[in-house]
């Protein structure tokens, strides 16, 4: 920067602090929103030896006869559970800087406990809380070399180390880091340059008014922001005000006033840009939160509900409920992060080891946060309804909702702000839907009795979601291979009609020896034995393998299945309509094209089809944006779109999850918010927006029905791909306990066919007086000639 360059940044910095801050908050804003966000961790304090004398710290200590120098594995670990049990994310290890190069105590202790350095006894102390309470280690040991960085990256989710000035005048005689080799600006910028060539996500910061300028502060935030833009790795920042502590050389120096450190983190917002989290210590400015915000901070930094700051003793840690009802007032919403920020929790394969990368895949949202509750589809029971704590809707997200409601269609950064609606923003957008929902279709909350037939499990593809799909003998996962004949197809199709029935939902693997004519000959046989029933059958992947087997354009294809039988297809293997995820999830899968290929030509053959999304694995909002609006405009265009349906990923035998490359499905918040959002981003194209029992629980799809849904889906009958992959619920979901359901929460509920028609009266009597089931056959595999 030039010396006028130079000069108008001060002057800028020299501002009005109403002005600064002002533009500050403003800036912080158009990134961050309404979020303000923390880690909840545990603080370990693995050793308190430090070569350096800095004249402020009274972390520091010196070796005691009969006094531990180290916390021992079995201390470490005892802390660790602690915050695991209080709901903690993160563990921090603090340390001092090197003190084997100092203390014979501490070489001495080292060698007793195996190691040869304070950092190689943290790195396996790191990797044991990891291993043995899932908490994810973020480091503090101060200045480091590349192979040390490198082998901690190994065992924590981020690092740190505190620049705290760039002014090489403290490190003289009479400053204050005069004495401490490892506090000189050059070593610990080093130090920093390398995290950055490492990819590690990286925490540093300044500390004002340890007898700095502003000028040198200035300077120190520049050099931080120069590194972050040469390497993307600083993924926080903390201005750090000093506080005078008794025993320490400056014991009776003036710490900096508010003002001061309201310039100073407004400062930091303006250099450092929207995007930067620039965090400041609350419990070192208690009692003045609503002016921290207003400065510019989007991050309150590490809050422990177990242990003290170990750093700053004297300052006890607020209450984490106390701290979200200040950030409320406020008007920001306090959310829980991981030690990880989202942006880098969301390329978590380049900023992170593998076995880290997956436990923070595991322990995270779709926007990078951390979960927030231990839902999970497929449990029985959801978790209580969420706080709503800040006064008011979001301005925009209210504009947002109003436009929707309207019919308008909205854009996909649009719909991702509704996604990650908070609070009393959360609420809005539930509420709204619901609105909407009893606007569109009244109180009435319709379901289907049918039956799920799946004809095989085994399938050549492989998508890396699919519990349920097997190979010809492979037993893998739950269930045995299975091919049923043709004979037990008709069996289920004529019991199900017997038990009231108007529908059977057919699908399955793809099987290597199945073509087209195998789909047209199971129409044709069960409307040979059953002519009334609608046959709901074939995904897309089907539609299009079939076609591809007998080599006819789709549009031919579909016409035959449909004079076989065919009433209507299921709108599955549309997964996510993102083909960047698809090649992640399901690479030899149909792409989002052909998907919509498939559901253009069956519309147009006069064959209706349901609308799917899968979500809650490796995708993210946007993904789900752009999902609902390849629906809409498909919709607009053919208007064949029966209903749309969320799916939430179910996790617990996912192979891409066993392997440690998803999310354990979506938050209960994020199920819900999809219905809600479906409901709002899809209006007035598709009216009906069915919640999954099965995937939901009946509780759960309870609070969708009272969120923008107004379906149930199918009773079912023989559930068995959700329950491939883990769920709890039953197989079946009968009419009479369905109809208690929607009573129970004030709505009435009708019968209806695929077509949401209402079914005849003697329909919905025998499903009312079914028999139980007789036992499913499961016909080994075989081979099967194709059939026609």
């Amino acid at each position: 920067m030039t010396a006028a360059g130079r000069q108008a940044t001060r002057q800028r910095f020299d501002a009005p602090l109403a002005e600064l801050i002002a533009e500050a908050a403003a800036l912080r804003d158009s990134a961050h929103g309404r979020l303000i966000s923390y880690s909840r961790k545990v603080f370990i304090p693995l050793t308190k030896l430090c070569r350096d004398v800095c004249h402020y710290c009274t972390f520091a200590q010196v070796p005691r006869a009969g006094k531990p120098v180290y916390l021992s594995p079995d201390e470490v670990l005892a802390i660790a559970r602690t915050g695991a049990a209080a709901g903690c994310t993160e563990a921090l290890f603090t340390l001092g800087d090197k003190p084997e190069l100092r203390y014979q105590a501490a070489r001495d202790a080292l060698k007793a406990l195996g190691h040869e350095t304070t950092i190689s006894y943290l790195t396996a102390m790191c990797a044991l809380v990891r291993r043995e309470t899932g908490l994810l280690p973020h480091a503090n040991p101060g200045v480091m070399t590349r192979k040390e960085i490198a082998g901690l990256r190994e065992v924590t989710a981020s690092q740190g180390i505190m620049l705290e000035s760039t002014s090489e005048r403290l490190c003289r005689q009479g400053g204050v880091h005069y004495g401490s080799p490892d506090k000189h600006p050059a070593v610990r910028l080093e130090t920093l340059r390398l995290a950055g060539e490492l990819k590690v996500p990286f925490t540093s910061g300044i500390l004002i008014g340890i007898g700095e300028t502003r000028d040198e502060r200035i300077d120190a935030l520049e050099a931080i922001r120069d590194l972050h833009a040469a390497h993307g790795h600083i993924q926080e920042v903390i201005v750090q005000n000093f506080r005078a502590k008794p025993d320490t050389k400056l014991a009776n120096s003036e710490e900096p006033d508010l003002d001061d450190l309201l310039r100073t983190i407004a400062t930091a917002r303006l250099i450092l840009g929207p995007d930067m989290n620039i965090q400041a210590p609350p419990n070192l400015s208690p009692g003045v939160y609503q002016k921290l915000i207003d400065a510019g901070l989007n991050d309150w930094g590490g809050i422990s509900p177990v242990t003290p700051d170990h750093v700053n003793p004297e300052a006890p840690w607020p209450a984490i409920a106390e701290l979200a009802r200040k950030s409320a007032d406020a008007g920001k919403l306090l959310v829980n992060r991981l030690p990880v920020y989202p942006a880098y929790v969301r390329v978590a394969d380049t900023w992170l080891a593998p076995d880290i990368a997956t436990r923070v895949r595991r322990m995270s949202d779709a926007e990078g946060f951390a979960r927030n509750d231990d839902w999970a589809p497929g449990n029985t029971k959801p978790p209580p309804a969420p706080l709503v704590l800040v006064r008011g809707v979001d301005a925009g997200i209210a504009r947002i909702v109003e436009r929707a409601t309207s019919g308008e269609r909205l854009a996909s950064n649009d719909i991702v702000r509704l996604f990650a609606a908070r609070d009393a923003d959360y609420r809005h957008v539930t509420q709204a839907a619901d609105a909407l929902r009893r606007a569109v279709s009244g109180d009435v909350v319709r379901y289907v009795v049918n039956r799920n037939i799946n004809y095989t499990n085994i399938c050549y593809f492989r998508c890396k979601f699919c519990a349920f799909s097997k190979g010809r003998t492979h037993e893998d996962l739950r269930g045995s291979p299975y091919d049923l004949a043709i004979e037990e197809i008709t069996r289920r199709s004529i019991e199900a009609w017997d038990r009231g029935a108007t529908e059977v939902c057919l699908q399955g693997g793809i099987h290597p020896d199945y073509t087209g004519a195998t789909y047209e000959a199971i129409c044709q046989a069960i409307k040979a034995v059953v002519p009334e029933m609608h046959i709901h059958a074939f995904s897309a992947l089907e539609v299009t393998q079939g076609a591809a087997t007998l080599g006819l354009p789709i549009h031919e294809f579909l016409a035959k299945l449909k004079a076989a039988g065919l009433g209507t297809l299921p709108g599955t293997a549309a997964e996510i309509l993102d083909d960047d995820v698809r090649s992640i999830i399901c690479p030899d899968k149909i792409n989002t094209g052909q998907w919509l290929d498939v559901q253009r030509a069956a519309h147009q053959a006069g064959l209706r089809t349901t609308s799917t999304i899968m979500y809650g694995h490796v995708e993210t909002s946007s993904s789900w944006a752009k999902h609902l609006l390849a629906l809409r405009d498909l919709q607009a265009e053919t208007g064949g779109f029966t209903e749309f349906v969320p799916l939430p990923f179910v996790h617990m035998e996912a192979p891409m999850y066993r392997l440690g490359t998803a999310r354990p499905g979506p938050t209960f918040r994020e199920a819900v918010i999809m219905h809600s959002v479906g409901r709002l981003a899809l209006h007035p194209l598709i009216p009906n927006i069915q919640t999954s029992w099965v995937k939901m629980g009946p509780a759960g799809a309870a609070v969708c029905l009272k969120s923008g849904a107004n379906d149930l889906g199918g009773t079912l009958m023989n559930e068995s791909i959700s329950r491939a992959a883990g769920t709890e619920h039953g197989q079946e979901f009968p009419p009479h306990e369905m109809e208690a359901l929607i009573r129970s929460i004030g709505r009435e509920p009708m019968q209806r066919d695929t077509l949401y028609r209402p079914v005849p009266e003697d329909r919905r009597a025998a499903s009312m007086i079914a028999a139980d089931l007789e036992p499913v056959v499961l016909t080994p595999p075989r081979k099967k000639a194709a059939v026609g």
